[in-house]
């Protein structure tokens, strides 16, 4: 069985980089490997179309590299995909959609053994991440007992329950998710709305008196500092597609510009990378 980075990371108080990618292709794992900056590539599975292949190869490219791997979930059916994720060697799983203490505590159990101190759900299952002879081993327990849970802060009654969700044992991180808080207070779009953010910065900042550790997503380096001050020291910066559509539409809009021609396509409307009411996704998340 593999170290678990991001695990040992939190072990040692130590600060974590990660990196956001919805495309599952190993290629792209072997990219951000070859840079030797991240910690761990998180595979943001709740947005993009994935097989059970996919996810094994993900991992083998991840492990060539020494990389961590983490996948971010549908909240259904949560625990079927995350035992198939773990068994593909996925070492942390971000649940999406979190509402109650009751959710938390069976988002430990589905990653957790079966064991009598365990309390899980997991049992010796003969997949990817146990070489097929090691399901019954003492290494393949604590594994299973090693996976980093993170849960998204993104309801109201998430909020609402913050206390009792951050009790659960085995919660080790939480992520705030602006875009669900907003809609589940009836402010779709409200990224950046002052009411949001400082929900926000309570989250946090009673996480971190919890003993849980919060992660902040960013997509520059210069958003950290607000977030260091509250005194967080995990990061997931960056998303793939967003960072090719970034360098499509500057790099074609100079080389327009340049040329004295108008885009040679009209705009496709109002989705997050290309403005409209959903354009905030792309603007910093810190700046209190």
């Amino acid at each position: 069985m593999r170290p678990n980075r991001l695990r040992q990371l939190l072990g040692a108080g130590r600060p974590s980089i990660g990196t956001h990618v919805h495309a599952s292709w190993p290629t792209i794992v072997e990219v951000v490997g070859h840079t030797r900056q991240y910690d761990y590539v998180e595979f943001s599975g709740e947005y993009a179309p994935y097989d059970l292949h996919g996810l094994d190869d993900f991992c083998r490219a991840a492990e060539l590299h020494g990389l961590g791997t983490m996948i971010k979930l549908d909240q259904e059916p949560r625990t079927w995909l995350a035992q198939r994720a773990v068994g593909a060697g996925f070492q942390a799983v971000l649940f999406a959609d979190v509402r109650t203490a009751d959710d938390a505590r069976a988002c430990v159990r589905t990653v957790r053994p079966d064991t009598p101190g365990g309390g899980g759900t997991y049992g010796a299952a003969d997949r990817r991440n146990s070489y097929w002879n090691q399901a019954a081993g003492a290494d393949y327990v604590t594994a299973l007992e090693e996976i980093v849970v993170v849960l998204m802060i993104e309801k109201r009654s998430a909020v609402d329950q913050l206390d009792e969700i951050l009790a659960v044992p085995g919660v080790d991180m939480i992520q705030w998710g602006p875009a669900d808080y907003a809609m589940s207070i009836g402010r779709p779009g409200g990224w950046f709305d002052p009411d949001v953010r400082e929900v926000e910065r309570d989250v946090l900042t009673r996480s971190l008196a919890a003993g849980v550790q919060p992660r902040a997503e960013i997509t520059d380096p210069a958003q950290a500092q607000d977030y260091l001050d509250l005194g967080v020291r995990h990061f997931c910066i960056g998303t793939d597609l967003q960072i090719l559509h970034a360098w499509w539409r500057e790099q074609g809009a100079a080389l327009g510009a340049i040329l004295g021609v108008e885009p040679a396509t009209p705009d496709a409307g109002p989705v997050a990378m290309d403005g409209g009411p959903a354009a905030a996704a792309l603007e910093p998340r810190s700046r209190y």
